[in-house]
């Protein structure tokens, strides 16, 4: 049966277990200086960091001989800079000592964290291979650590420098995760201000919409335009990749479309128009391009003009829940190739004619089986008979979020519904 006599075996599975329950580099410090002081006696220590400085430089980073308690990672300006003494020359050295029978003269540049110190241990602490940080015990007693294993002593100072080290490594992440997941917010926060604020209200015309990102901001992106004559341009597009990034690209789409959509008198010109605008700029997002599909609607005989950019085409759902592609206006994505052109069609919509527009991050939802949700099974909630635009977009989401039980998807979705009245 394993025997425990002096207890140390229990001390030691008590501190392991402690400091598995640590997550802050300060407590853990902490715990460090009480349970080293049960192991290895000693009545203070001091711990210093060469760490970022050029010999003989070093600091003095803790010391129980201090009346306040200094963060060395937030404060490092109420550090002590030295450059010289017994404890520099400790540190520089590198190496695990024990001293006994020192006497500190007062000449001594770390003679106040001496004074009365008749023996120590030197524990360093290794980086990378360096000693840059070390921890060194002290006692009034001449031979106060004459009975300490250095070995064990040096073992168990790394260990808990290491664990210190992670710990603040991962307070650090933590830290930059959350300024940045602040910045995602306020970068989302602008980009779904590009979009519109409300749906227009368009003559003959229900309209719904349903816009979800996979990360804060997104590269999918709707608009209406009202041309000024009762025509309505009506636009829905997807950057490449998601994110920040696609965001950029989306945001540079929407100023150029919308200084240009006055002038610009067709879906095709349109499309034009932005893609050598976007071969332009395309050195600044290589590799990125854009889909889109344009169209323009004329109430006054419910006539829709349309223009495709390498985008899914539109599902057209007539008044008998018969539902067709409108795959014959197809060219290729924008910024891809400033010469490109693209085709236009049209056709006249009748009273119950519903036009759904939807970007890949529909079709290609993916399940916890890695299943993607598919063209065929859009095809099926699309040609369902609902009353109206917003039925429709619900019907839809409400099929997909079963088939992907809100698993998080790599695309951003947008669906947009548009329903002659």
């Amino acid at each position: 049966m394993l025997t425990d006599p002096d207890g140390r075996l229990s001390l030691i599975t008590q501190m392991v277990r402690e400091i598995s329950l640590q997550s802050d580099p300060q407590a853990m410090i902490k715990l460090f200086r009480k349970r080293t002081r049960e192991l290895y006696g000693g009545v203070d220590s001091v711990s210093l960091s060469r760490r970022g400085l050029e010999p003989p430089k070093y600091r003095i980073t803790r010391s129980t001989q201090w009346t306040q308690d200094i963060d060395p990672w937030q404060q490092p300006d109420r550090l002590p800079l030295l450059s010289a003494g017994l404890l520099g020359e400790l540190l520089y050295e590198g190496k695990p000592q024990s001293l006994r029978d020192l006497r500190i003269p007062p000449a001594d540049e770390t003679y106040e964290y001496l004074r009365n110190v008749r023996s120590l241990i030197a524990l360093p602490l290794y980086d990378s291979g360096e000693a840059l940080n070390m921890v060194v015990r002290t006692s009034a007693d001449p031979q106060g650590f004459d009975q300490i294993n250095l070995a064990d002593a040096m073992l168990t100072a790394n260990l808990f420098g290491r664990a210190t080290h992670h710990l603040l490594i991962a307070q650090q992440l933590q830290t930059a995760y959350a300024e940045l997941d602040h910045e995602m917010r306020r970068v989302a926060h602008i980009q779904r201000s590009l979009l519109p604020p409300q749906l227009p209200n368009i003559a003959g015309l229900d309209i719904a919409v349903s816009y979800r990102t996979a990360a804060r901001a997104g590269g999918d992106y709707y608009d209406f335009f009202d041309l000024g004559d009762g025509r309505w341009g009506m636009l829905i597009a997807d950057v490449s990749g998601h994110g920040t990034p696609a965001a950029v690209v989306m945001a540079m789409l929407r100023t150029m479309l919308h200084a240009q959509c006055y002038q610009c008198t067709t879906p095709s010109e349109m499309l034009c128009q932005a893609n050598r605008q976007l071969c332009d700029h395309s050195d600044r997002f290589s590799g990125t391009f854009v889909t889109a599909f344009y169209a323009i609607y004329d109430p006054r005989d419910a006539s829709l003009r349309y223009s495709c950019a390498g985008h899914n085409p539109p599902l057209l759902v007539d008044g008998k829940a018969r539902v067709r592609e409108l795959g014959d206006a197809l060219g290729l994505p924008l910024a891809v190739e400033a010469s490109c052109h693209f085709p236009e069609k049209s056709l006249t919509l009748s009273p119950g004619d519903t036009l759904l527009l939807y970007t890949d991050g529909i079709t290609e939802a993916i399940n916890e089986r890695g299943e993607m949700y598919g063209l065929d099974r859009l095809l099926s909630c699309a040609g369902e008979d609902v009353p109206n635009a917003q039925h429709i977009i619900d019907c839809v989401v409400h099929k997909l979020m079963a088939f992907t039980q809100n698993l998080p998807q790599r695309d951003d979705q947008t669906l947009l519904a548009l329903r002659v009245k």
